[in-house]
């Protein structure tokens, strides 16, 4: 390590749990800019990588992914729900963090000018990286604009490149604003009374079709920038020392999960979708927790935050090779989502053609995410296999790629 670089950081920033661990293993992780990474953030999204993979293989290995709606209660079943609802920490906790890294920057002296052009630059670059690397992973056939979590990273960044000078507190507001008055606002536009401005519509506030190739958009920005919002406001507590970190993380997750339970059981505002008895207790607290996220409602964002900080709190008590297993895809989050896009298809696809199944059904693939009801696929107990196989797959690519953004300062790696 640089001693220079090492000096410069303030002592909170060093995790003593995550630290120990990371002595075990000979890493030392840096930012870009020669700052302590804090490991317990790295281990939170190298958990959620692990969900999202865990998603996108029940996508392409499911018999039923095309049937039903995982979610919806007349069809599902308790197993398959909580399989699909549980992925859904990983594009908020995703935007949430990457507000907190933001903040991070800040407040370890980039200057705003830098940051804001850092952010845009990297924004744009997430949004190209969306519609051309990402989409034609996912697809594998002719162009498709699908504007998914990275969609709505990069153009979140290019948006906060707006405001990261103003005080951390204002950009708290105003993601708390966007999360908690976004269903108020959209349910009061008719999108196709907007003419012109229809696309603009979709991109920013509703999910809706693209007017541009084939395509949809089930992430528009503006929610998702009220999230990353939240991430830069309450990015100080993840400065804070160590113990002072942790009751301020657990207040954090308390606090979202009790307006949740009791905003929820009002059954009024904050999910366009109301909650109801349903045939028997375990069906009624499925009912109770299926909350909207396309786009996110408070609801959707307070239960899913509240999970991620609880979460935040218990990884760093894992043994460490669990750790270490985490951390490479937590400091590789980028680079791992995309190799993840191209194993989990290619990977589905070999099984599929082994078990007699077509291999056209993996080609242009999400042109089937308009309702074909094909069937093709196998079943859960598969589905979970197939996504550890897929997981350990991943891990020594990430591992390696972890080692060179640790050993390396160029500056291309901060974009990946």
């Amino acid at each position: 390590m640089d001693p220079s670089a090492q000096a410069s950081v303030a002592p909170e920033f060093v995790d003593a749990p995550a630290r120990s661990a990371s002595s075990t293993t000979n890493q030392v992780a840096l930012t870009r800019a020669g700052a302590l990474r804090l490991d317990a953030i790295d281990l939170l999204r190298g958990l959620v990588i692990v969900l999202m993979v865990l998603d996108h293989v029940r996508d392409y290995v499911h018999a039923q992914t095309f049937v039903i709606s995982p979610t919806d209660l007349t069809q599902t079943n308790p197993l398959l729900f909580m399989t699909r609802w549980v992925t859904h920490l990983c594009a908020p906790t995703f935007v949430f963090l990457a507000g907190v890294s933001i903040f991070m920057q800040r407040a370890n002296g980039k200057e705003p000018g830098a940051l804001s052009r850092f952010l845009l630059t990297r924004g744009l670059w997430l949004i190209l990286l969306e519609f051309t690397l990402v989409g034609f992973g996912f697809n594998w056939g002719p162009p498709v604009a699908f504007a998914q979590v990275i969609w709505a990273i990069g153009a979140s960044m290019v948006l906060m490149s707006l405001v990261v000078r103003l005080p951390a507190s204002a950009v708290l507001g105003l993601g708390a604003a966007i999360v908690v008055g976004h269903q108020l606002v959209a349910s009061m536009i008719d999108a196709a009374q907007l003419g012109p401005w229809t696309q603009a519509w979709f991109f920013t506030m509703q999910p809706g079709p693209t007017l541009f190739l084939r395509g949809y958009i089930p992430y528009p920005v503006i929610p998702w920038f009220g999230v990353m919002c939240l991430g830069y406001g309450f990015g100080f507590i993840f400065r804070q020392a160590p113990e002072q970190r942790r009751r301020s993380v657990w207040m954090l997750a308390l606090s979202f999960l009790m307006a949740f339970v009791v905003l929820r059981a009002i059954n009024g505002y904050g999910d366009p979708a109301p909650w109801s008895v349903q045939s028997s207790p375990i069906m009624t607290v499925l009912s109770f927790i299926n909350v909207s996220k396309y786009p996110p409602s408070l609801m959707y964002v307070l239960v899913t935050l509240g999970v991620s900080m609880l979460l935040f709190l218990a990884l760093d008590k894992l043994a460490a090779p669990l750790q270490r297993f985490l951390l490479a895809f937590g400091r590789t989050s980028l680079f791992t989502y995309v190799l993840h896009v191209y194993l989990a298809h290619s990977v589905a696809m070999l099984i599929g053609v082994l078990g007699g199944l077509s291999a056209s059904y993996y080609l242009d693939f999400l042109a089937r995410f308009g309702g074909a009801t094909t069937g093709q696929g196998y079943e859960l107990p598969i589905v979970y296999g197939v996504w550890l196989a897929v997981v350990l797959m991943l891990y020594p690519i990430s591992s390696w790629f972890a080692r060179v953004k640790r050993e390396r300062r160029d500056w291309w790696l901060s974009y990946l």
